[in-house]
């Protein structure tokens, strides 16, 4: 599964949820499934399309590809405890993730490109790299030259409904702080991980 690229909120409509990294339009005023008979659709799930939608929730959030999420998912089985709580946490500790999160990008595809063209460092660092993992501890900030940008500074005030609790958000010098290890409650839509850890153990 390549990049998504097509219309956003036709997904949301087909998911019957909001994502906010894919966009920061509502299917609420369409809530019923795209296409001509939406309204009056009837079609019982399968326990594969089921898993499989919830697959696509995480896909689409955070913008990554088939051969993405099943790196995400090995690394996740590799580790101890709870793999579907792994596997958010490793998801949400992007880079282009935090950089969202903190009310610096409207979306994740923004995040992404301004993560991409330098906008961003790490303890200081300038980071190029959408995927890096950021740990607790880390400082994401804008560099110097990039803190007065508008469009970075779009969504960067108090009032911004995305911040988890495991970012520590500096306002005044426009800095966040990773000061824990995200958890599945934090991420912003709803969801069944372990239903992702299913479909992929199904497919293999």
């Amino acid at each position: 599964m390549a990049r998504y690229r097509g219309p956003r909120v036709k997904c949301l409509r087909a998911l019957g949820v909001d994502l906010p990294g894919l966009t920061r339009k509502s299917h609420e005023r369409r809530p019923h499934p795209p296409g001509e008979h939406g309204q009056n659709m009837r079609r019982k799930n399968s326990e594969y399309s089921i898993r499989l939608k919830e697959k696509k929730k995480l896909a689409l959030h955070y913008g990554l590809g088939e051969r993405q999420m099943r790196r995400y998912v090995v690394d996740a089985r590799r580790s101890h405890g709870n793999m579907g709580e792994k596997l958010i946490e490793l998801l949400e500790r992007r880079l282009d993730n935090v950089v969202f999160r903190s009310g610096f990008a409207p979306t994740m595809p923004a995040a992404r490109q301004m993560v991409t063209h330098g906008h961003f460092t790490v303890d200081g660092k300038k980071v190029h790299t959408p995927s890096f993992r950021v740990r607790v501890g880390n400082v994401v900030e804008p560099k110097a030259k990039s803190k007065e940008l508008a469009s970075l500074l779009e969504c960067f005030e108090p009032s911004w409904s995305m911040r988890p609790p495991w970012l520590e958000v500096d306002q005044d010098h426009k800095k966040v702080t990773v000061k824990d290890v995200p958890t599945v409650g934090t991420v912003p839509f709803t969801f069944e991980p372990q239903l992702v850890v299913e479909f992929y153990s199904r497919v293999g």
